[in-house]
């Protein structure tokens, strides 16, 4: 009996020491992973929820809940200028609509610069900077690039003239470079860039500085302007520019130089004494 008694003792301490091993081991393997998953917390970027376009976007459509959604975004790489509140982005009440300013893509974060404050139009005015003014040129299919302008585009200005009633010094027409890299916001009555095709436009609008409003007006209402496409990524300018016929053609203009013609001088001689002496008289032809 008192085998059988030790017998059971030693079969139960040993499960007892098993289960506290088996304890200990789970013990240490759980806060093994809690240690884990702190760090990896520790390495997470922290992030906070922007509101983004849920589709493409073009300029001058209206806003709504549907084109949007909201997504988590890196707080340490937030632009400037994003909504994280709906009820910012779409405030109740009234005519609140707002309308695309710039052409966004499917995930591009909805920004106050590319949409209207609420009930605000999308017209021009909102793609004029600070000190500069609207202004429309004619244009046709020759002096209009062939309808390859887009809003956003960059040109210089040329006009041509005639120079005859200016100047004393007068060289006919006159072809010269008056305003160089002015940005283009509309195209006819068109302030958006997503045209897909070319358009011959018959008015350009140019966003220029009031005195250089005075000059285009000018330069319009005395001879003809030119439009030349500058490129996207072309950073100079160009200046100085100014041709005429006679450069054209490569003609060099002559420099006569008038001859005073020589005075004539009439005489008679006459002697005095031993002396010839010459005595001028007026001629008489």
């Amino acid at each position: 009996m008192r085998m059988v008694f030790g017998l059971v003792l030693l079969v139960g301490l040993g499960l007892a020491g098993g289960a506290v091993m088996m304890a200990k081991n789970y013990i240490s393997a759980y806060q093994n992973e809690l240690a884990n998953e702190r760090a990896a917390r520790a390495q997470v970027v922290p992030t906070v929820d922007v509101i983004v376009s849920e589709r493409p976007l073009k300029y001058g459509e209206v806003l709504a809940k549907e084109d949007v959604r909201v997504v988590r975004w890196p707080e340490n790489a937030l632009p400037e200028g994003i909504f994280t509140d709906m009820s910012v982005l779409f405030p109740e009440g009234g005519d609140n609509r707002r309308f695309v300013l710039r052409a966004m893509e499917k995930d591009e974060a909805i920004m106050a610069i590319k949409v209207t404050e609420p009930g605000e139009d999308a017209g021009l005015t909102s793609r004029l900077e600070r000190g500069m003014r609207a202004f429309a040129i004619r244009v046709d299919v020759a002096s209009g690039v062939s309808g390859f302008l887009r809003p956003g585009d960059r040109v210089d200005v040329y006009w041509t003239g005639s120079v005859d009633r200016i100047s004393d010094n007068a060289r006919g027409d006159v072809t010269k470079l008056i305003e160089a890299g002015v940005k283009l916001i509309a195209v006819d009555q068109t302030a958006g860039g997503d045209l897909e095709e070319a358009v011959i436009a018959r008015t350009v609008t140019v966003a220029v500085r009031p005195e250089q409003v005075a000059a285009l007006a000018q330069a319009q209402t005395t001879g003809s302007l030119s439009l030349s496409l500058v490129g996207a990524d072309d950073d100079t300018i160009a200046g100085g520019i100014e041709i005429d016929q006679r450069t054209l053609l490569g003609i060099e203009t002559a420099q006569i130089e008038a001859q005073a013609e020589e005075e004539k001088v009439c005489t008679i001689r006459t002697r005095r004494g031993a002396e010839v002496v010459e005595i001028p008289i007026p001629c008489t032809n």
